[in-house]
């Protein structure tokens, strides 16, 4: 049942009204350094990824040619990660938590404000589309660990292993140690987000990951969180963030991003002061890594990041290519 007719035919009338303005609300490398410029003519479709993730930026730009919505485009690439067992923080293969289990979060936004999210889910390859169920057949936004695994597995997801025998192997010799540490960049951080405008000019957003290795088990970042690691606004842009969640939750960082944008500044501009409204509440803090990226209506995109090495890939008709993009501490 569709979201719109669940709150129609539901005899919650109160609760209905309260969910209504909550749901309104709601490696082949050609490498540029970014620029801000200002498009006269708007860019769509176009898809634009955190990281290096060409196989992701390629399948979702695939979509976006058979006229294809920009939802079913960030779905469709995302999944790509999810299912790619060599990348070990997003989907199978993703690093497991202090207590061996790969817990998964992912969240999904549509044109319409629409999304749908799931956070502590285990034994599901492809979150972001249990998110996606959630988001357009259930009156929620967010369904949690088990009650998520079950709702999964009601909408015909298979139960699978998600550790492989790398992680696995990975997970025996960190229990030796038992060590928690921060890594800077892309080994520990490489969710992926992703935020796409399909050709009739409408945006949508996705992000998914297996979060911090060897987290506490029950840690949950920005990734799935609306508002923190994606955030779409049809009228004004998306943003989407990498890193460490908690800095960014702190800030509500994608909500920050779309907002500076329909002020007036461009994705480069409300990327680069996402980061410095988080480092402003952590002065001379350098133990941590945030990555944000933005997209707005005329297809403009940036990105910042705390550290250098965040990239991203976009893929619209001048080519495929992964930015560099600049940061705070050179």
């Amino acid at each position: 049942m569709k979201r719109r007719k669940f709150l129609k035919n539901s005899s919650l009338t109160t609760a209905g009204a309260l969910s209504a303005p909550l749901l309104a609300s709601c490696n082949n490398t050609k490498t540029k350094k970014e620029t801000s410029s200002t498009v006269s003519n708007p860019v769509k479709p176009i898809v634009i990824c955190t990281w290096n993730f060409k196989n992701a930026t390629a399948k979702a730009w695939e979509v976006l040619q058979t006229d294809a919505s920009a939802l079913d485009a960030v779905e469709l690439g995302v999944m790509v990660e999810e299912a790619d067992p060599t990348n070990e923080t997003v989907g199978k293969g993703g690093r497991p938590d202090r207590d061996g289990n790969v817990t998964l979060d992912a969240c999904i936004m549509d044109k319409d404000s629409n999304c749908g999210a799931v956070v502590y889910l285990q034994n599901i390859a492809h979150p972001i589309s249990v998110a996606r169920k959630v988001m357009e057949e259930t009156p929620h936004i967010i369904l949690a660990g088990k009650g998520a695994e079950q709702f999964a597995y009601e909408k015909g997801f298979k139960k699978e292993d998600l550790l492989t025998e790398s992680t696995r192997k990975q997970y025996e010799e960190w229990k030796k140690n038992s060590k928690y540490e921060t890594i800077i960049n892309i080994e520990n951080h490489d969710t992926i987000g992703m935020l796409a405008i399909d050709k009739k000019g409408d945006i949508a957003g996705a992000c998914t990951t297996s979060g911090m290795a060897y987290k506490v088990a029950g840690r949950v970042g920005d990734s799935p969180i609306i508002g923190a690691g994606l955030f779409v606004d049809n009228e004004v842009g998306g943003a989407t963030a990498t890193g460490v969640g908690e800095e960014v939750i702190r800030t509500v960082g994608s909500f920050l991003i779309v907002e500076l944008m329909r002020q007036g500044k461009s994705p480069q501009e409300a990327c680069e002061e996402g980061v410095k409204r988080i480092m402003a509440k952590n002065k001379d803090r350098k133990d941590f890594q945030i990555g944000f990226l933005a997209i707005n209506k005329n297809g403009e995109t940036g990105g910042y990041c705390v550290h250098p090495g965040f990239t991203y890939r976009k893929y619209d008709a001048s080519g495929h290519d992964n930015i560099q993009v600049n940061s705070f501490y050179s």
